[in-house]
C-alpha cells in the first residue's frame, strides 16, 4: 500500500509502501529498503483506540457448579412433588438470587441443597400449593430444625413475605398419601377420600378450638385425625381393633410418634363434650367414644359451651365449699395472717391479772420461711383447672430453683450438746459413750 506525504530519509524517495509480512506492519522505502518507520498501529492515532488485556480476553461468566447442580436438584424436588411450571421457574429465580448471597454462597454443599428445597416450599406457599415442611424435609433426609433454620434465613435475605398456610389447606393434600381406596386394601376396610378428609378436617377444627394444635407440628395432628376419621366413619370391631401403628402398615405410609400422643389428647376432648350429649347414658371413655365422634362433630358448638357451662358450675360449687371451710377454720386457711391479728380474740384475757398462764399468745410462734413453704406447697397450675388450655400451660416447664450457697466448712466450728447426741445412733455407742463420760468424771476426781 502506498503512504503520500512521506519521504525516505535515506534516498528521499517518496516511493513508501507499507510492509505487513511481519506481525507489526513497517513504512519501508521501496527503492532502498530503508525502514522509514515502525510501530505504525501503536503510534498513529487514527487506527484505534487503546484496549485492555481484560476487555480483550473477556468471555461469557459460565455459573458456578454447585449452582448448576443445585438447580439440578431444585428441579428434581419439582418434578418429585409434580408442581406447576410457575412454580418451579419461581423456585429456579429465588435460588439464583439467594445462592449469590454472602450467607449462602459461603455454605456448605448440605445447607445449599436445604436451600433449595426451601425455595420450593416458599415458592408452594406463595402460589398456594399445599405443602408441609416435613414434606420437604423427607425428601431431602434432613433435620426439620436446620430446614426452619435455612428457611427463616432466605426468607430474611430475599426479603419475601410467605403467607402462612393454615392445617386445614394441607390435610386434603395429605390424606392423599394414604391408600386406604377400595383399589388398595379389602372393601370392609376401604374408605373414599372425600369423606375421610372432610371428616378428618372437621377433627382437626375441634383439636384447633380446645388449643391442642398450638404450638405443634401438623404432620402428627393430620396422622391422628385421619386415623380417628377412619375408625368413625365405620366404627366396626375389625376397624376398632387396629392401633396406629397396623393402621400405617395398611395405608403404607410411616408412623410419627407424636401421633400417638395426639389420638391421645382429641380422645380426651371427644370424652369431655360427648359426657354433655343427652341421649347418651352409657359413660363415654376413650374405648367407646369413637363411636360418638359424628355426633360430637355434629353439634361440636353446642356441646363445648354447655361443657364449659358444667365446668364452671363445678369451679363454682369447690369455690364455695372452700368459703365455707374457710369461715369454720379461719387462723388454719390463712397461714400468713401476723401473730398480731391472731391475738385480737385474747387481748382482753391477757390484760387481766393472773391470766397470763392462759394467754396463748405470749409465746411467739416460731418463724416459717416463706420460701420453703411455697416449694412445700406449690401454686396449682392454672391450666389443670381449666377445662382447655394450652399444652405448654397444661404441661408447663418446672422453673429452676436456685440453691443456696454452701458455707466453707473449716472443721473449727462451735458444735452445739444437741448435735452431739445426734451422732449416737445406735444403744451401744449410748452405753460406750456414758462409760467414757464417767471415766473422766473419776479421772479428774482423783487428781483433785
Amino acid at each position: 500500500m502506498f503512504c503520500a506525504g512521506l519521504s525516505c530519509p535515506g534516498c528521499g524517495s517518496s516511493n513508501i509502501v507499507d510492509d505487513d509480512l511481519y506481525s507489526q506492519a513497517q513504512l519501508v522505502c521501496a527503492d532502498c529498503g530503508s525502514v522509514v518507520s515502525e510501530g505504525a498501529l501503536a503510534n498513529d492515532p487514527v487506527g484505534g483506540s487503546d484496549v485492555s488485556y481484560s476487555r480483550t480476553t473477556a468471555v461469557a461468566k459460565l455459573p458456578c457448579t454447585n449452582l448448576i447442580k443445585g438447580l439440578q436438584r431444585l428441579k428434581a424436588i419439582c418434578r418429585t412433588l409434580r408442581v406447576r411450571s410457575e412454580i418451579e421457574d419461581l423456585s429456579q429465580t429465588h435460588y439464583s438470587r439467594a445462592y449469590q448471597h454472602e450467607h449462602f454462597f459461603k455454605g456448605s454443599l448440605h445447607k445449599k441443597e436445604i436451600l433449595a428445597g426451601c425455595c420450593v416450599l416458599v415458592s408452594c406457599r406463595m402460589l398456594n400449593w399445599p405443602i408441609t415442611m416435613g414434606t420437604i424435609s423427607c425428601l431431602l433426609d434432613a433435620d426439620p430444625m436446620v430446614i426452619g433454620t435455612v428457611y427463616q434465613g432466605m426468607v430474611k435475605v430475599l426479603d419475601i413475605k410467605a403467607p402462612i398456610v393454615s392445617i386445614t389447606d394441607i390435610i386434603e393434600a395429605h390424606s392423599q398419601e394414604y391408600k386406604i381406596s377400595s383399589l388398595n386394601i379389602p372393601e370392609a376396610l376401604a374408605e373414599n377420600s372425600k369423606d375421610l378428609t372432610k371428616r378428618a378436617m372437621a377433627l382437626v377444627e375441634l383439636a384447633a378450638d380446645s388449643w391442642i394444635v398450638t404450638g405443634r407440628k401438623p404432620i402428627p395432628i393430620m396422622m391422628a385425625s385421619i386415623f380417628l376419621a377412619w375408625q368413625s366413619l365405620k366404627p366396626t370391631k375389625q376397624r376398632l381393633k387396629f392401633s396406629l401403628e397396623k393402621f400405617c402398615q395398611l395405608a403404607k405410609v410411616n408412623k410419627s410418634k407424636p401421633a400417638l400422643k395426639r389420638i391421645t389428647e382429641i380422645k380426651e376432648v371427644l370424652c369431655k363434650l360427648g359426657k354433655e350429649i343427652p341421649w347418651v347414658t352409657a359413660k363415654v371413655t376413650p374405648d367407646n367414644v369413637v363411636q360418638h365422634v359424628e355426633d360430637i362433630l355434629m353439634h361440636r358448638y353446642a356441646l363445648l359451651q354447655k361443657a364449659l357451662r358444667t365446668h364452671e358450675a363445678v369451679l363454682l360449687v369447690e369455690c364455695q365449699a372452700g368459703s365455707e371451710d374457710s369461715q369454720i377454720s379461719p387462723v388454719c386457711q390463712s397461714p400468713k395472717t401476723s401473730s398480731v391479728e391472731k391475738c385480737e380474740p385474747n387481748a382482753e384475757r391477757a390484760e387481766q391479772p393472773g391470766d397470763g398462764d392462759d394467754n396463748l399468745c405470749t409465746v411467739p410462734e416460731p418463724h416459717i420461711d416463706t420460701g420453703t413453704q411455697e416449694s412445700q406447697d406449690p401454686v396449682q397450675n392454672w391450666g389443670k383447672r381449666m377445662l382447655f388450655a394450652p399444652p405448654c400451660v397444661i404441661h408447663a416447664k418446672k422453673r429452676r430453683t436456685e440453691q443456696p450457697e454452701l458455707k466453707d466448712v473449716t472443721g473449727n466450728e462451735e458444735i452445739s450438746d444437741s448435735e452431739i447426741d445426734s451422732y449416737i445412733r445406735t444403744p451401744q455407742e449410748a452405753r460406750e459413750f456414758a462409760l467414757v463420760q464417767k471415766v473422766l468424771y473419776l479421772s479428774e476426781n482423783e487428781k483433785s
